[in-house]
């Protein structure tokens, strides 16, 4: 029995002058609503945009969008701009300079845009595309892709699928976010099926056989081995190591000792984040001493403007309760005063609330809490917030962030300090309870 091509053969038009490699062919022939390209580079990611963007050109009505995170991105020698201009223009498709859209006798659309600025997102909020494709998707923020969802819809009766598609190489402000989404580890499948349907295709620079793999392979070679390893190899769970911490030097548990003496301590932040910025967040991280043995118990964090971090500061002590005490970095100078006179009198009121003005610099306060890590004195309640603050700890000092990092020290430092007078204060209370007796 002869096998059907329709099985194994995606749909082109003549506006597609390329042959799909094998793994561009499996990103077009995906009938999911989202799909990411993503891993090493010159792995033909942004070719395989170009070609499903205009899988469906010939179809009356049909529209499609494909974004940079700039102009400029978009304009560069060789993106996508100038790769549709090659594609194109002997064909009669129509290009209008003023929309940044190629038309087609069909009255099909590939109109070209970006998002520079986190509202730039509403430009298209009266559009409507049946495609749209995120080129190097991890430029872009989150909420930023997931309302373009909006943009995705098509007229009853019209047969065009609606998809979401991105392909970017690992790295970049939106690193997290993407690997989180698509489900991304290690290993190189074909194709990876992610949470709620969506699909991750692996690209490696092998996979495209239009470049000079050599000559390629020399220049990566000039990278650091983070970066080297992200473009080269496609890795998606590489991160920079300051060295200061190592993962597997904290265990996961899950319970903790009925006797813990627990503190959360704050590092401040009042940003939120807006034009695809990456500002310092507001850390709160909750820890517990016990026989000499600190367990972090949780974090809550947020880039938020002041209001809504009082309101999680107030909030995170509610539910921890009076039995936390809460510590807060004061910074230095008289604002510094008057933030710490605000979080007492007004933010926390009712709970042991106390400042603690630092010295020295971030990474000489964690070398007691990167010690006691190393000696396996340091244990992790398992959450869903452990993965992110073991790559803040694996990274630091060299990472982006090193909140949560400031909040452990602060935190740590101040049991170390309340351990000696808070267990006498038990014993005594509970030998007074006893009648004086020996017990």
């Amino acid at each position: 029995m002869e096998s059907n091509p329709s099985l194994v053969t995606p749909r082109l038009t003549r506006y597609i002058p390329h042959r799909p490699t094998p793994k561009q062919a499996a990103f077009l022939l995906l009938p999911h609503l989202e799909a990411f390209y993503g891993g090493a580079a010159s792995g033909g990611k942004s070719d395989a945009l170009l070609m499903g963007a205009l899988q469906y050109v010939d179809v009356p009505g049909y529209a499609a969008l494909l974004l940079r995170r700039t102009y400029q991105d978009l304009a560069l020698p060789g993106a996508l701009m100038e790769r549709a201009q090659e594609w194109l223009r002997p064909t009669d498709a129509h290009w209008d300079d003023t929309e940044k859209t190629w038309k087609f006798p069909s009255g099909a659309t590939l109109t070209f845009g970006y998002l520079a600025a986190e509202n730039d997102k509403y430009r298209y909020q009266s559009s409507e595309f049946q495609f749209i494709g995120f080129d190097e998707l991890t430029q872009f923020s989150e909420t930023q892709y997931r309302y373009l969802f909006s943009r995705l819809r098509r007229l009853t009766g019209v047969g065009t699928p609606i998809r979401m598609r991105g392909a970017s190489n690992p790295g970049g402000i939106g690193h997290d976010w993407v690997q989180r989404r698509f489900n991304i580890h290690k290993d190189h499948g074909l194709l990876r099926g992610g949470i709620d349907g969506r699909i991750f295709i692996p690209a490696l620079k092998d996979d495209n056989p239009h470049i000079d793999q050599a000559e390629y392979s020399k220049a990566l070679s000039q990278l650091d081995h983070i970066t080297r390893a992200q473009l080269a190899e496609g890795d998606w769970t590489v991160r920079p190591s300051g060295g200061k911490f190592k993962v597997e030097w904290f265990e996961i548990v899950d319970v903790v000792p009925a006797d813990c003496l627990f503190v959360r301590y704050w590092d401040l932040a009042a940003t939120a984040a807006k034009d695809g910025t990456d500002p310092d967040w507001t850390a709160g991280v909750k820890v517990g001493i016990s026989q000499g043995r600190y367990y972090v118990i949780d974090v809550a964090r947020v880039r938020a403007r002041p209001g809504e971090v009082e309101r999680l500061i107030r909030f995170t002590a509610d539910r921890d309760g009076v039995a936390t005490t809460c510590y807060m970095e004061q910074e230095p100078g008289s604002a510094g005063v008057q933030v710490i006179d605000h979080y007492r009198r007004t933010v926390l009121q009712g709970y042991a609330f106390y400042e603690n003005k630092t010295t020295g610099s971030k990474e000489i306060r964690a070398n007691p809490v990167s010690a006691q890590a190393e000696a396996g004195n340091i244990k992790i309640l398992r959450g869903a917030w452990n993965q992110d603050f073991l790559d803040e700890l694996a990274a630091f000092p060299q990472g982006s962030h090193d909140d949560q990092v400031d909040a452990l020290s602060g935190a740590c430092e101040q049991l170390a300090k309340l351990q000696p007078s808070a267990v006498e204060a038990i014993e005594n209370y509970e030998y007074t309870i006893s009648g004086g007796q020996p017990y």
